[in-house]
């Protein structure tokens, strides 16, 4: 890895390039921010999301964390999703996994790691979950590939249960939640065809009566 001098001569060369195809570009980032997307992905450094989905700085409001969790205890994931719901009024939440996941993998094992071992706890729930489903598959790969799709899926469920988006969309936000997986070899996204736009895509069991509050 390159010192930090080396990390400040990139930086100075990529404002550099940037302002001149673009001199006002960095005085309209300082002016402020309007994303349509928020991104809730994996921390892993091979899927930097503005790249991903080829958007500029200022087109993207970005969450990650180990294998993209959303968990309703974990309150930087929701003030994230709280300011860009409700301040930012983006359009689109983007839950987006990737397959080769270290801590999906991590999680289909039953090794003790440490203290990640508590936060895979939440990825080994989505396992026993679907472990019919994932026994039925053949193969280790392909098992795993699944488990990451699961986990992508249940993720975007928790986004939508949360009291952030139901009370969005009960206000009549227009509101998107998306589940997308990255692959690492190609560079390409798969639409999980987990797509929801409101209470009535979700169980009975989690949609939340705003008229009794």
């Amino acid at each position: 890895m390159p010192g930090i001098p080396a990390l400040l001569e990139n930086n100075r060369r990529w404002a550099q390039g940037i302002t001149e195809q673009n001199p006002e570009f960095f005085e309209r980032l300082a002016r402020g921010q309007s994303p349509e997307v928020l991104w809730i992905g994996c921390a892993d450094s091979r899927v930097p999301a503005n790249q991903v989905i080829g958007l500029d700085p200022g087109e993207v409001f970005v969450h990650r964390n180990i294998a993209n969790v959303v968990v309703h205890s974990d309150f930087n994931c929701l003030s994230v999703i709280e300011y860009a719901v409700a301040m930012l009024k983006v359009r689109h939440v983007i839950v987006c996994g990737h397959y080769g996941c270290g801590g999906v993998e991590a999680a289909s094992q039953n090794h003790h790691l440490g203290l990640i071992d508590n936060w895979l706890r939440h990825i080994r729930d989505v396992r026993n979950h679907h472990k019919t489903a994932l026994d039925a598959i053949e193969g280790d790969d392909a098992r795993l590939d699944r488990l990451c799709e699961l986990n992508v899926v249940d993720q975007v469920y928790n986004v939508c249960c949360t009291t952030i988006v139901q009370q969005a969309w009960d206000r009549g936000q227009v509101l998107t939640v998306h589940g997308l997986i990255y692959n690492l070899k190609d560079g390409l996204l798969k639409d999980l065809d987990t797509t929801l736009t409101g209470p009535e895509d979700l169980p009975a069991t989690f949609r939340l009566d705003q008229a009794s509050e």
